[in-house]
């Protein structure tokens, strides 16, 4: 890329080469996009490359960097009032936790998200994370409470999958032979 090239393309060349599974070279690219989005005075796009950095770092197994790095963008986007991307960056590091087997951490992590997609009205995102959640709680012996959190969180999605579906559907069924009684999101 020439000397005309914007921090806008670097981002979308490490977007690219991240999901073509080119990490190091992604990396890269987010670091000199991260450089000019911090020239152009642009904090929100330079954070959103830490973040996108503390992602690579994950599926590189680089712990430490990627814990890091999105405790970086999680203050950033909180100190900048951006709740969506904060929200965003609980569940990349939820996520992250939940890999390392650090559970009580990762619950942690996607609850705080949760609780800000449910702030800021993203329904989907908010039900995404509650089932992250609800795996979460169920492998640490929660099992009660990981099946109505699973259960909330497929309620809020509007276009669950397959297995999420089906599990909603039997959960109507459930609920139904109990007396009719709603579901928690319903």
């Amino acid at each position: 890329m020439g000397e005309t090239t914007t921090a806008q393309e670097l981002k979308k060349e490490g977007l690219r080469l991240f999901h073509e599974g080119l990490y190091d070279e992604a990396a890269a690219k987010f670091e000199q996009a991260k450089g000019m989005f911090t020239t152009e005075e642009n904090d929100l796009e330079a954070t959103e490359m830490v973040n996108n950095l503390g992602v690579i770092y994950r599926a590189q197994d680089k712990w430490d960097q990627a814990i890091a790095a999105l405790e970086e963008a999680k203050a950033a986007f909180a100190k900048l009032g951006d709740r969506n991307r904060e929200a965003q960056t609980l569940g990349n590091l939820g996520g992250l936790y939940a890999e390392k087997r650090e559970r009580d951490k990762a619950k942690e992590c996607l609850r705080q998200a949760a609780d800000i997609f449910a702030e800021i009205g993203d329904k989907d995102r908010q039900g995404e994370t509650l089932v992250a959640l609800a795996e979460q709680q169920m492998k640490t012996g929660g099992r009660e409470a990981g099946i109505a959190t699973y259960m909330a969180g497929v309620q809020l999605q509007q276009k669950p999958t397959l297995k999420q579906k089906a599990m909603r559907g039997l959960f109507g069924l459930y609920t139904r032979l109990l007396g009719g009684k709603k579901a928690a999101g319903d």
